[in-house]
């Protein structure tokens, strides 16, 4: 059947002509629909404009392409999108790979062992991809003989964690942050690398700066910018002329996405004072543990970092006393089916002293370590690869009812 579809795939190529005269139609005409995914709440439909993903591909192409380190988008690439095309245009750089005329490879289902064949085959030099795919891919076997020196790979749809990020750093991956939403088609910042940074693992994690045509504010509750001192948190908000105009047949979540002339992102974080972006949580998956914020991320941070932990998800569970508690799931690196429980119970040591060394440097107050650690064999995902914890947390107060 494949080979059908080849063929029939090269007699259109062979027998269509060259050039296409695009009609003429009002650039305001709705150009792609789709559902967000629904991580901390219930999926809504967005749409865009020929106008906004043509400006959105040129917001891409003037941040990217004008960067003086080695990360940056140029036309001698060869690029390979490792997020499915249906999650936000793939982050728009398909378009963005076009208009520079690029060698594209399209791997089609996404196994790793494949990923790695066509990365070496074409000498794939650009891709994007959730941390959790980055994670598969450094783990199969096919990784150990492919070169990956020359590959740039944006990380994006959820937090880099450190610990990822500096395995991918040890095989060469030139691998860097970058920030957005289905609901802004999603370019908002990304990482920008000084030649002097670019072995820091503290450079690539950042959500980094706005893109061209992006204005981004971090706010309290009345709207107020917060200090840029790297420590005052705050709702993330933004404009720029590709954001959606509304949530479809939902004018009520569209009235609050636009609240005071800004998009919510409903990101919780803060800019350091060099103008860094640093995402510390989703307002709905900061724990509330006593009165005191705990960052999500922060826990999943400290834990990435523990030899053995391949995934972990931090989430707050109910608690009769404090509101909610800290919690972690964590699934090992190459688990030991016939010694599991002595190696759960190291592993959780070993978190536990990565913890008391974190709070020991003030990092993180004692509080915000978590109480209990669960060794699982898999966390929940989204369609797109991203950690669903609205869905983890429904399991966890399942089981304990």
């Amino acid at each position: 059947t494949m080979l059908r579809i080849d063929a029939i795939l090269d007699e259109l190529f062979l027998n269509t002509d060259p050039y296409f005269l695009f009609p003429d139609f009002d650039e305001n005409t709705r150009a792609t629909t789709f559902y967000t995914t629904g991580t901390t709440g219930d999926p809504k439909a967005v749409a865009y404009s020929h106008r906004q993903l043509v400006l959105h591909t040129m917001g891409i192409l003037a941040t990217l392409g004008p960067m003086s380190a080695s990360n940056r988008f140029h036309n001698r690439d060869v690029y390979m999108p490792i997020t499915p095309m249906f999650h936000v245009h793939a982050w728009g750089f398909p378009y963005a790979a076009t208009m520079l005329g690029l060698k594209q490879i399209f791997p089609g289902r996404y196994v790793p062992n494949r990923l790695m064949e066509l990365i070496s085959e074409h000498n794939v030099t650009f891709s994007h991809c959730v941390p959790t795919i980055l994670q598969m891919l450094l783990d199969c076997d096919a990784t150990a003989s492919v070169d990956l020196s020359n590959w740039k790979v944006i990380i994006g749809g959820s937090a880099l964690p450190r610990g990822l990020a500096n395995r991918a750093l040890e095989r060469g991956i030139n691998l860097f942050s970058a920030y957005g939403l289905s609901e802004t088609c999603p370019f908002l910042t990304v990482a920008h690398l000084d030649p002097n940074d670019e072995g820091r693992v503290e450079a690539r994690i950042k959500t980094g700066r706005p893109a061209a045509m992006v204005e981004i504010h971090v706010v309290d509750e009345a709207m107020n910018d917060v200090p840029r001192d790297g420590k005052t948190v705050g709702e993330i908000v933004a404009r720029a002329p590709w954001l959606t105009e509304a949530y479809l047949k939902d004018e009520a979540a569209t009235a609050a996405l636009w609240h005071g002339g800004y998009m919510h992102t409903g990101d919780v974080g803060r800019f350091d004072e060099d103008g860094n972006l640093m995402i510390t949580d989703r307002i709905k998956d900061v724990i509330k543990s006593g009165g005191e914020w705990v960052s999500s991320l922060t826990l999943e941070n400290i834990a990435s970092t523990v030899p053995g932990v391949a995934e972990v998800a931090a989430i707050g569970i109910p608690d009769p006393r404090w509101g909610e508690r800290p919690m972690l799931l964590v699934v090992q690196d190459n688990p030991c089916k016939a010694a599991a429980s002595d190696k759960n119970k190291a592993i959780q040591k070993m978190i536990r002293m990565a913890f008391k060394k974190a709070t020991d440097a003030g990092a993180i107050s004692k509080w915000a370590s978590p109480d209990r650690i669960d060794i699982v064999d898999e966390i929940a995902k989204t369609s797109v690869g991203k950690i669903d914890k609205k869905r983890l947390r429904a399991q966890i107060i399942k089981a304990q009812h």
